[in-house]
């Protein structure tokens, strides 16, 4: 059976905020009129999370847990908990004490009001310069490169409602991109100014490793939003212009060698033009293929994920 809302807090290694986390949740969750459940995943945590998940759930059956063998990563433990929960809209927030519980009603007033995705934007952020200049440099290329017009990507504090995350899927770092994701099927995404407070207990889970494997995702993210079903736009148009290119060398070379007798046998020209043919038939054989293998998958495809409403004369059904 659903319910109305669900809290999902993914955790690694963070005993010493679990137990105020949850009370600070409950406190915000109390003073909405709405069913709730709160889920931690324990994404592999070597620390005491899992057992002070254990006493807080003994004592409170709308807390549940999700534990995994080892760490997986934020993704992972995201679409875990996405399969999991029962709520129609569904919070996520960090497990690090950093966004403040008393924010989640401004989350459900914006989805209530119309929003299919509430992403936070931590306009004060309470972080050292190490990880805030990454952050904005990762911010400001993912807006550019996926058009949509978020300034915190990074921010764990989001709201969905539930057939955004029914659409969607996660893996890798991908969690980030969620909004680009959602944003490719035309869910409405909106973005909310929240409260960040400074870290008080462990430590940062940030590294340099991790702004690469983004950057990586993000690549992804592009190709999967603009050419997922028209990869031959990808791999066509630098095919195009390879063979082109070649072809029109070729005849440079044809040129030269009848009408003026030149001799092509040791111009570097005639290696260019026959690589680059190659390369132009390659890459357009690729995309070709792609498109194939497109066509195979998304033939079947259900359309419903595209569709927000049915309107049939008489009654009017919400996807």
């Amino acid at each position: 059976m659903n319910i109305d809302l669900s809290v999902v807090v993914p955790v690694y290694n963070e005993d010493n905020n679990i137990d105020p986390l949850y009370r600070e949740i409950g406190s915000a969750l109390s003073s909405l009129t709405k069913t709730y459940e709160i889920v931690f995943v324990d994404d592999g945590s070597n620390d005491n999370t899992f057992q002070v998940l254990k006493e807080i759930q003994e004592r409170d059956k709308r807390v549940k847990i999700i534990k995994f063998r080892r760490n997986f990563g934020k993704s992972v433990a995201l679409n875990s908990a996405f399969n999991f929960v029962k709520g129609n809209i569904i919070i996520t927030m960090d497990g690090d004490l950093q966004d403040n519980p008393d924010e989640i009603p401004r989350f459900v007033d914006a989805i209530e009001g119309g929003s299919d995705l509430v992403s936070g934007w931590k306009y004060t952020r309470k972080d050292p310069l190490t990880k805030k200049l990454p952050s904005k440099l990762f911010n400001n290329m993912t807006r550019l490169l996926t058009g949509v017009d978020l300034h915190d990507f990074n921010c764990g504090f989001k709201a969905y409602k539930r057939g955004v995350l029914d659409t969607i899927s996660l893996y890798g770092e991908m969690h980030r991109y969620i909004p680009a994701l959602a944003a490719q099927y035309g869910f409405k995404i909106t973005e909310l100014k929240v409260e960040h407070r400074p870290r008080s207990y462990g430590k940062s889970k940030y590294g340099f490793s991790r702004l690469i494997k983004g950057f990586l995702d993000l690549i992804t993210v592009k190709f999967l939003t603009e050419y997922s079903s028209r990869p031959l736009h990808v791999f066509g148009i630098p095919g195009i212009l390879s063979l082109i290119s070649g072809v029109f060398i070729g005849l440079y070379l044809v040129i030269l060698k009848y009408w003026k007798d030149i001799m092509l046998g040791d111009r570097p020209l005639l290696l260019l033009s026959i690589l680059l043919i190659i390369l132009g038939l390659q890459f357009v054989s690729i995309g070709l293929l792609g498109e194939m293998i497109t066509f195979r998958e998304r033939k079947d495809e259900s359309a419903e994920k595209y569709i927000e409403a049915i309107v049939d004369g008489q009654n009017e059904n919400n996807i």
